[in-house]
């Protein structure tokens, strides 16, 4: 009699469960949203604008420790450019790139976000960050970036309002295949009006804000240097870097 009522339930009810899982799950995202709003009473609710708009005041990483953890403003203004972030090493610019990208899918979750202040519109994100190598699938780093690339260019060339953040493009290669891929990328960006954020160290491809006026603009992290001691603040700055490090820290391991 039990198989035969759990049978007849089953019949009755087995078109809805999947809808009951939906729900559940849905309540479950609102449930987390609410927990992550009460554990961070200082985060804000970001404006999902309907304009073009990538803006913030004092924006964090929220997994970097409040005592660590230093905040920057920043705002790509009112139409797509392409913001080339110069720095010495160790001093910001893969953290800041990392902050702006966390902080937008924590926006578009509906859950506050790790700043004072926050507005943007709805972007489809596309990252290149920690691209590695792989033994088994015999990829080298160099392809792998590229493979990366690749796919950055055909979603860019089929999404409605495409951002990309780029982390040091093409290490796996020379110095001047990477200036050429890096500054033929960046063009590609301009030319389909792509809000781009792009951090490196080869401080000649901000030299591009000279050539495509308005569509380029550079930012940098710097270090303040005091009796042979390096002090970081990571706090962003407008224009190219001036300052750079690497012979200071090959210096200090005996090179």
């Amino acid at each position: 009699k039990c198989s035969i009522r759990l049978d007849e339930w089953h019949q009755q009810s087995s078109s809805h469960i999947q809808n009951g899982l939906d729900r559940i799950g849905y309540f479950e995202e609102l449930i987390a949203i609410a927990t992550f709003a009460h554990n961070y009473p200082n985060y804000t609710f970001p404006t999902i604008s309907d304009d073009f708009a990538l803006s913030g005041k004092e924006i964090g990483h929220p997994l970097i420790p409040l005592q660590k953890r230093v905040n920057n403003s920043f705002d790509i203004g009112n139409f797509p450019t392409v913001n080339i972030v110069t720095g010495s090493n160790m001093a910001g610019k893969s953290t800041f790139l990392r902050t702006v990208g966390i902080n937008m899918v924590l926006a578009y979750a509906g859950a506050p976000v790790c700043a004072t202040e926050m507005s943007l519109s709805i972007f489809s994100i596309n990252t290149y960050m920690r691209i590695k190598d792989s033994l088994n699938e015999s990829t080298s780093t160099f392809k792998a970036e590229l493979n990366r690339l690749k796919m950055i260019l055909n979603h860019v060339a089929v999404q409605e309002h495409p951002l990309v953040l780029i982390d040091e493009m093409l290490r796996g290669t020379n110095s001047h295949d990477k200036y050429m891929g890096s500054k033929a990328f960046i063009e590609k960006m301009i030319s389909s009006a792509t809000p781009t954020l792009f951090a490196t160290h080869d401080l000649s491809l901000s030299e591009l804000e000279n050539i495509h006026q308005e569509k380029v603009a550079n930012y940098h992290f710097d270090i303040q240097i005091e009796n042979g001691e390096m002090n970081f603040d990571y706090k962003l700055k407008h224009g190219p870097c001036t300052i750079f490090n690497a012979a200071i820290l090959l210096k200090e391991i005996g090179l």
